[in-house]
């Protein structure tokens, strides 16, 4: 039998990966290869097992630190017995649901947050204002997604949001109204999981949950780069040749930066710990502060007659010299 694949490169991420960048590998080749896209195409199938096995372990801690530590050896039947994973280890097939035969994990938990996007991507259904694409499990209700949006810098701090869907309960459907605690420094497209909020039809063993789905809007001036915050800041040509002091606006207030005497486009600046606060309390990203040399359209005849002075008793500067002297280089290399 060949030896499996090692579990991290079968989803094709480090070993250093974040559990949610686990998860989006996993979904988006879970996507691509699930069978029921694929019909009749052998290879795709085993090949959706192979990554359904290697996201099952790698995104439960436990069983990661012990992958991390004893290798495959760690999920084969009986590894671990009077261990932290008992007798029978981690259990034997794989593949959810929809997987085609096995099961997704001792306690299911490991599974149920992403298929639910995975399969309703793939399958489609929706249902209700802001709430629709449902997993298929049939000892509980059904999984609902709602999308918030919250402003860039509600991202940033942290916000409770008061939300309205619809549901099921018992035989009817009903309007439901709930708080929702934004954390601070949440990413684009992050799911807040509101357990037992979703559907709960008549028989149903359990309530289903509820999905949160975080929308960032655009803001007019920021952009952000995992936990920096970017910031192009125009200056005039003057204030870019002379220098200056320039307040620009962060993400709580404002602060002061000095642009120097010689400043170019391009030229970055930074701001330690004023962007994004990072999940968990663990500091701060930056704002990067790039500069943008803003040369005017209009001039008035005195000026022009300045800077036409300026220019002919002025040499070239850094980066025209620079180009200048590899052009030349160019030229000469081709004689």
């Amino acid at each position: 039998m060949a030896a499996k694949k090692d579990f991290y490169s079968v989803l094709g991420v480090s070993r250093s990966a974040t559990p949610e960048e686990i998860k989006k590998a996993y979904r988006k080749l879970a996507m691509q290869y699930h069978p029921d896209k694929n019909p009749g195409d052998k290879k795709a199938e085993e090949k959706f097992k192979e990554l359904s096995e290697a996201y099952e372990v790698l995104s439960d801690t436990k069983k990661r630190e012990m992958y991390d530590q004893f290798g495959h050896a760690s999920t084969q039947q009986g590894f671990g017995a009077g261990g932290p994973f008992g007798a029978g280890g981690f259990g034997g097939g794989f593949g959810g649901p929809h997987g085609g035969g096995g099961h997704a994990g001792p306690g299911g938990d490991p599974f149920q947050d992403i298929f639910g996007d995975v399969f309703s991507d793939i399958f489609g259904g929706a249902r209700g204002p802001g709430a629709g694409a449902r997993a298929r499990r049939p000892s509980k209700g059904a999984d609902l997604r709602y999308t918030l949006s919250v402003s860039f810098e509600d991202a940033a701090l942290g916000t409770e949001k008061v939300i309205s869907f619809m549901r099921q309960r018992g035989n009817k459907e009903e309007s439901a109204k709930l708080a929702v605690n934004v954390p601070a420094g949440v990413k684009e497209g992050q799911r807040l999981k509101l357990s037992g909020e979703g559907d709960s039809p008549a028989g149903a063993g359990s309530a289903g949950d509820l999905y949160v789905i975080v929308n960032i809007q655009d803001h007019p001036l920021f952009k952000r780069n995992e936990h920096d915050v970017t910031l192009d800041l125009p200056v005039t040509y003057t204030d870019a040749i002379l220098g200056t002091n320039v307040e620009v606006p962060t993400l709580t207030g404002k602060a002061m930066i000095r642009i120097p005497p010689g400043t170019h486009t391009g030229q970055t600046f930074r701001l330690k710990g004023k962007g994004f606060p990072k999940l968990g309390g663990f500091g701060s990203g930056d704002m990067l502060v790039k500069i943008l040399v803003d040369t005017p359209q209009n001039l008035s005849s005195k000026q022009k007659e300045m800077i036409e002075e300026l220019a002919k008793n002025g040499e070239a500067t850094p980066l025209v010299r620079s180009f200048q002297e590899k052009v030349s280089q160019i030229m000469r290399s081709r004689k």
